[in-house]
C-alpha cells in the first residue's frame, strides 16, 4: 500500500539544504542592515510584509471555527514568538552569526523540558541526557568567567526559551486546527504584538531598508515551505543532521562577508547542542516505529 506522501531521503535532505540556504540568507541580510532601525521596528516591517503570503490562507482562516480557548492560546504564541524575534534581531546586530545560529539551537531543547512541565510528557532518560548535552554546548559556546559575554548573548538565550514555548503552543494548537492556520494566525498576532513597541521608538526605514526587509520577509516564507516540504518527504532522523550545514555555512559567512574571527568553540557547541537535538529525534522514531501498526494496518 502506498501512502500519500511517499518518503524519499534523498527529497527530503535537497530541501532542508535549500531551507538552510534560506535561512543564512535572512541572518546575512539582518546582519548587513545593521543595528540602525530598533529591533521591534524591524521585526515589524518584517512581518508586516510577510502578511502578504497569507492571502491564500484567509480561505481557511474564515472556515475555522477558534473557541475563545483557541484565541487565548494564539494571542498568548504571537506574544511569545514576537519577543523571540525582537531578541533575535537586537542579538543578529550585536553578536557574531555562528553565534546566533548555534544558540538557536537550543530551542528544542527547551521544548523537551517544556513538554515535560506543561504537558505531562514523560522526561525519560534519554530526554535528560539529551537536555544536560543541550546546556553544555551552550556553557562551550558562551564559556563564562573565561571572556565577556555582551547583551547580545543574553537576548539569545532568552530568545530560544520564549521561541521554545511558541513551538510548545504550536504543537498543541496543530492538534487542533489545519496548519495553515497555524502558520496565519501566528504570523497575524506577531504582527499586532510587534506594531505598539515599533511605533514607539519609530525611526524613518531608508528605501534600501525596506527592500532589505521586505527580501527577509520573502527568504524566510520560503524557508519554512521547503522545511515543510522536507518533513513531508523524509523522517525528522534524516533532515535534522542537515541543519548541522546551517552553522558550518553562519561560521563561513560571518568570516568572508563580514570579517568574523572562526571560534571553533562556538562550531564545537552548536555540534553538541544539534547532536543531542538529534539524539532525541532518532530516539523518539525508533520508540514510535516500535508502537505504529504496520502500513497495511494503517487506515486512511
Amino acid at each position: 500500500m502506498k501512502t500519500a506522501h511517499p518518503q524519499s531521503p534523498v527529497t527530503g535532505i535537497f530541501w532542508m539544504v535549500v531551507t538552510g540556504l534560506c535561512f543564512i540568507c535572512v541572518t546575512a541580510l539582518v546582519k548587513h542592515m545593521g543595528p540602525r532601525l530598533p529591533s521591534s521596528e524591524a521585526a515589524f516591517i518584517r512581518y508586516g510584509f510577510g502578511l502578504v503570503f497569507l492571502l491564500p490562507a484567509i480561505g481557511a482562516l474564515r472556515e475555522a471555527k477558534l473557541s475563545r480557548r483557541q484565541w487565548a492560546l494564539f494571542s498568548v504564541r504571537g506574544g511569545l514568538h514576537g519577543i523571540g524575534v525582537i531578541l533575535w534581531f537586537y542579538a543578529m546586530t550585536r553578536i557574531s552569526i555562528a553565534e546566533v545560529t548555534a544558540m538557536n539551537y537550543l530551542a528544542p531543547i527547551y521544548v523537551t523540558v517544556g513538554a515535560a512541565l506543561f504537558l505531562g510528557e514523560t522526561l525519560a532518560l534519554r530526554r535528560i541526557i539529551a537536555v544536560v548535552l543541550g546546556l553544555v554546548g551552550a556553557a562551550i559556546i558562551l564559556r563564562p568567567g573565561f571572556r565577556e559575554l555582551t547583551s547580545g548573548h543574553f537576548a539569545m538565550l532568552i530568545a530560544a526559551v520564549v521561541f521554545g514555548g511558541a513551538y510548545l503552543l504550536a504543537k498543541v494548537l496543530a492538534d487542533e486546527v489545519r496548519p495553515s492556520v497555524v502558520v496565519a494566525m501566528m504570523s497575524l498576532f506577531v504582527t499586532l504584538f510587534l506594531a505598539p513597541f515599533a511605533l514607539a521608538s519609530w525611526i524613518t526605514p531608508t528605501w534600501e531598508e525596506i527592500g532589505i526587509l521586505a527580501a527577509v520577509a520573502c527568504f524566510a516564507t520560503a524557508g519554512h515551505y521547503t522545511m515543510t516540504l522536507a518533513f513531508a518527504a523524509a523522517p525528522l532522523t534524516v533532515t535534522q543532521p542537515v541543519t548541522f550545514l546551517q552553522l558550518v555555512w553562519a561560521t563561513a559567512l560571518g568570516a568572508i562577508a563580514f570579517a568574523e574571527p572562526i571560534d571553533i568553540w562556538v562550531v564545537l557547541g552548536g555540534a553538541v547542542i544539534l547532536g543531542s537535538v538529534t539524539f532525541i529525534t532518532w530516539r523518539e522514531a525508533m520508540l514510535k516505529r516500535q508502537i505504529t501498526p504496520a502500513a497495511p494496518a494503517t487506515k486512511f
